[in-house]
């Protein structure tokens, strides 16, 4: 007993005696934490998650969910609208970004590019990869900020997806600089999407903006953009408007030749301050050449080259936001009204005429709702959209206005 007593004595006094640890480990533990510390500082993390509950008229098209199931009564859909994360490596003067969408339709990527700024100043850059275009104010303004659930008709035609493959430059003068609040964006891009590139014609866009805060309580934003692309005609028949009709220009040699597609873009902003909250006034107008199909005017996002006839048609359209908060409470109202004419060269009872369809009628849409900022990262939002489209005697659906608004009830986190 006495030895035994003696050897559990032993081992207590062992386990309690520390193991001595000299300076020098002590100082590379310390190293080895400060670099796993710097290393995690490189990397931000960041996102959003949108759960929505949608409800649509009979002929409505909804954002989350399937088609109706019966088109001849109104319907409700719940789904994840986006499911963003974001990593962001930061060292240096360079950093990579990637940015993946996770819903119920499966895992998608959103953004992937590498950004490397100047070595002086850090306000120029030069980006590669996938990226948000650089055109107007809309497209680059974050869904988990936009005050509407959905970007505007037009911005969804003719850009879908928002992003494309290209490289970009960014320059800006010096902080210091009096001319600091200027900017240019310019770059060359596949055209196509976030779709892989299928020709070997690449697309030129510009962005020249201008954005400055006034005191305390006030800013301004402005900017021109332009576009200059291309579209692959698959066949050897383009059609173009001359009057109010298409008229056929068939040559063999239009297949494997590109339609040109140009953009310019106008966008102003301005935001005031005062005793009844914030108020912003946004607006953007956009017209130039769209080249389509017969049944569509949205822009190429495809794997693959398409094989139908062009049909060359002038656009134009935009929208215009009124944001306005409720005092110093944590809610905000919206209005906000967007246009979208596929084609001004044809209208009222014209269309469905000549080779013109649906695709030529101009769409309008106005919307409002109340956004409530729950907590700093917790936001719900409520928005109603009234959809009316362009009236004709010569297609029988559109002879009136198709039953197509839209309830969206939006509760989003972020992160």
């Amino acid at each position: 007993m006495i030895l035994f007593c003696s050897l559990v004595f032993c081992f207590s006094v062992n386990a309690q005696t520390p193991t001595p640890v000299s300076l020098q480990e002590e100082e590379q533990r310390t190293e080895k934490l400060r670099d796993e510390i710097l290393l995690l500082k490189k990397l931000k993390v960041s996102g959003y998650i949108q759960g929505q509950y949608q409800y649509g008229q009979e002929a409505a098209s909804l954002k989350v969910g399937g088609a109706n199931e019966n088109p001849e009564k109104s319907y409700n859909r719940i789904g994840i609208r986006r499911g963003r994360i974001k990593f962001q490596y930061d060292e240096g003067i360079a950093s990579g970004v990637f940015q993946l969408d996770l819903t119920e339709n499966g895992i998608h990527f959103k953004d992937v590019y590498l950004n490397i700024k100047d070595p002086w100043s850090h306000t120029s850059a030069l980006r590669v990869g996938v990226f948000d275009r650089p055109f107007g104010y809309e497209i680059s303004y974050s869904s988990s900020r936009r005050e509407s659930p959905e970007r505007s008709t037009i911005f969804q035609t003719l850009f879908p997806e928002e992003r494309d493959l290209g490289a970009m430059f960014i320059l800006q003068p010096l902080p210091t600089s009096p001319f600091h609040f200027l900017k240019v964006e310019a770059g060359l891009f596949a055209g196509n999407g976030i779709k892989k590139d299928t020709d070997s014609k690449k697309d030129f866009i510009g962005h020249f903006s201008a954005a400055k805060t006034i005191g305390k309580n006030s800013a301004w934003g402005a900017g021109l953009s332009y576009y200059n692309g291309s579209v692959y005609q698959g066949t050897e028949n383009v059609y173009k408007m001359q009057g109010r009709k298409f008229v056929l220009d068939a040559d063999p040699g239009h297949k494997g030749g590109f339609a040109k597609r140009e953009y310019i873009g106008l966008h102003a902003r301005l935001s005031l301050t005062n005793s009844w909250g914030k108020t912003e006034v946004r607006g953007e107008y956009l017209f130039g050449q769209q080249p389509g199909t017969l049944s569509g005017s949205k822009s190429p996002n495809a794997s693959s080259l398409p094989e139908a006839d062009v049909y060359i048609r002038d656009f134009r359209g935009g929208y215009l936001l009124l944001v306005q908060d409720i005092g110093k409470l944590p809610f905000s109202a919206v209005l906000k009204y967007d246009w979208y004419d596929p084609n001004t060269d044809v209208s009222g009872n014209d269309i469905g005429l000549n080779e013109t369809t649906s695709t030529d009628l101009s769409m309008h849409t106005i919307g409002g709702g109340i956004l409530w900022y729950i907590y700093t990262n917790l936001r719900l939002q409520a928005y109603y959209e009234i959809n009316k489209n362009e009236k004709t005697s010569q297609i029988e659906r559109y002879k009136g206005d198709v039953k197509d608004n839209v309830f969206t009830l939006r509760l989003q986190y972020k992160f």
